[in-house]
C-alpha cells in the first residue's frame, strides 16, 4: 500500500484534460513515483507505454461508457499491464539475475500481461489459468505468443491458480534461487498506472463543468477498484463507487452483513469476475480502517447473474443502439439498480468503465442480440499454435516446474 497519496485538485484536472494521454498520465505519475524512476525515464516510460488511449462515449445526458479497450489485447488491463512491464524492463536492466513473472488469470490479465512483457530481455513470464474458464479467443491470446511467455492450464479455479501463486512467493526455496514478482494486481505496479484512466475519465466531465461523479467498476478480484479508491484518496471528486459483480457476491454480502465470507468461485458469462475470495479486499479495507460503516459510505454493491446480464446487453442495445460485453454488461445493470434506488443518482452524470471489447466475446453477442460481430483485428492477427501445459492444481508440481527454469534464456 502506499505510505501517503499526493492530492490532485479538480481544477488542474479539469485544465490538464485536453493534454494527450502520455501527458496527462505523466502529470500524475510523476507526483507517485520521481525520483524512484528519474523524470526523463518515466516520460519515455509513459510514450512506449500509451500508443493507446481511453475513450469516453457519451449514452444519454447523465450516461458515460469509458472505454478501456482500445490497446493491444483489447482488455482495460492493457493500461496496467504496458506500464509496468516498462517500469520492470527499466528496472531488470541494470541487474544480471533473470525476472520471473508468475501470473494468475482468469482471462484478461494473463493476455495484457503475455503481450506486454513478450521479449522483454531479462524477463520470463509464467501464466497460470483454470482449464476450461477462459474464452477460446482469451486462450489464443494467453498461449500462442511462446518465446519468453509459458502458458499453464491449472486443473481447477483461478482461485486456485491465485493460491498458488501466492504460495510461490512464500516458500523459501524458490525466494533463495529466484527472483520472483507478479504482474497480477497484488503487485502495486498493476494498480498505480490503473488510476491514470479514473484521472482522465472524470476530467473530460470536470472540463464541461461537473462537480462530482459516480463510478461504475465491473468488478472480480477488486483490483480495478482499489485503482479508483487510490484515485478518490488523491483528491478525485467521486461521490459514489458502484462495485458491480457476477454471481460471485462476496462483497455484497459483506456490504449487508459486515462480515467477509470468501465462497467457492462460480462460473459465469463474465468470466473475468469469477473470482470468490478476491485478493485486492484486503487493499480496501486498509484504507478505510477496516471500518465497515465507511467503506459502505464510499461503495454500494449489486450481484447481477447471467439472464440479467444477457438482458442488461440487450437493453443497452436497445436503449442507446451500443454494444457491450458481459462484464461492461453487469456494470450497466448495476447502475440501473443503484438509480432506482437512490433519487440523486439519476441526475449525478455516472461513468461505467467498459473493459473489454464485445468482440472477445462473439458468441455471447450473438446470443443475445441476433447479430455477428466483425472479429477484431487484433484477434484476426492471432495466429500461432496454442502453446501451454496442462497441470494439476498442486503446488509442489509448480515449484518444480519454476525450479527447472529459474536459468531459462
Amino acid at each position: 500500500m502506499p505510505e501517503s497519496f499526493p492530492q490532485f485538485s479538480p481544477k488542474g484536472l479539469a485544465e490538464a484534460a485536453n493534454k494527450s494521454y502520455p501527458e496527462f498520465a505523466f502529470e500524475i505519475c510523476r507526483r507517485l513515483l520521481v525520483p524512484e524512476i528519474e523524470e526523463g525515464a518515466l516520460w519515455q516510460i509513459l510514450k512506449e507505454a500509451y500508443h493507446f488511449a481511453p475513450v469516453l462515449g457519451n449514452l444519454d445526458e447523465n450516461t458515460f461508457a469509458l472505454e478501456l479497450f482500445h490497446g493491444p489485447t483489447l482488455s482495460f488491463k492493457d493500461f496496467g499491464a504496458q506500464f509496468m512491464a516498462r517500469c520492470m524492463g527499466h528496472f531488470s536492466s541494470e541487474e544480471d539475475k533473470l525476472l520471473t513473472i508468475l501470473v494468475a488469470t482468469s482471462g484478461d490479465t494473463g493476455s495484457a500481461v503475455a503481450n506486454a512483457y513478450h521479449r522483454i530481455p531479462g524477463i520470463k513470464v509464467v501464466l497460470l489459468y483454470p482449464s476450461g474458464m477462459v474464452s477460446a479467443l482469451q486462450e489464443k491470446q494467453l498461449t500462442a505468443l511462446g518465446d519468453n511467455v509459458q502458458a499453464l492450464e491449472v486443473l481447477g479455479t483461478f482461485d486456485d491458480c491465485q493460491t498458488l501463486v501466492k504460495s510461490a512467493f512464500a516458500d523459501k526455496d524458490l525466494q533463495k534461487t529466484m527472483k520472483l514478482s507478479s504482474a497480477n494486481s497484488i503487485n502495486i505496479g498493476r494498480l498505480l498506472p490503473q488510476s491514470f484512466y479514473y484521472f482522465w475519465g472524470v476530467a473530460q466531465l470536470l472540463a464541461t463543468g461537473t462537480r462530482e461523479v459516480i463510478v461504475c467498476v465491473p468488478s472480480g478480484n477488486f483490483g480495478n477498484l482499489t485503482a479508483g479508491l487510490f484515485a478518490q484518496k488523491m483528491g478525485l471528486p467521486v461521490r459514489k463507487f458502484i462495485a458491480a459483480v457476477n454471481a460471485n457476491a462476496v462483497v455484497p454480502d459483506y456490504l449487508t452483513s459486515g462480515k467477509f465470507r470468501p465462497q467457492a468461485t462460480k462460473r459465469t458469462l463474465s468470466n473475468a469476475m469469477d473470482v470468490g475470495n478476491p485478493s485486492n479486499w484486503a487493499r480496501i479495507c486498509d484504507l478505510y480502517d477496516d471500518d465497515h460503516r465507511l467503506i459502505g459510505e464510499m461503495l454500494w454493491s449489486t450481484s447481477v447473474d447471467d439472464p440479467q446480464t444477457v438482458a442488461s446487453i440487450q437493453r443497452v442495445y436497445r436503449e442507446f443502439g451500443y454494444v457491450i460485453d458481459p462484464h461492461t454488461a453487469v456494470g450497466f445493470e448495476a447502475v440501473r439498480r443503484f438509480r432506482t434506488q437512490s433519487s440523486w443518482a439519476k441526475e449525478t452524470p455516472c461513468i461505467v468503465l467498459s473493459t473489454a471489447h464485445p468482440g472477445k466475446f462473439i458468441e455471447i453477442i450473438a446470443d443475445a442480440l441476433r447479430m455477428l460481430l466483425q472479429v477484431p483485428d487484433e484477434l484476426v492477427a492471432l495466429d500461432g499454435e496454442k502453446k501451454s501445459s496442462v497441470m494439476q492444481n498442486d503446488f509442489g508440481k509448480l515449484k518444480e516446474l519454476l525450479l527447472q527454469g529459474s536459468s531459462w534464456d
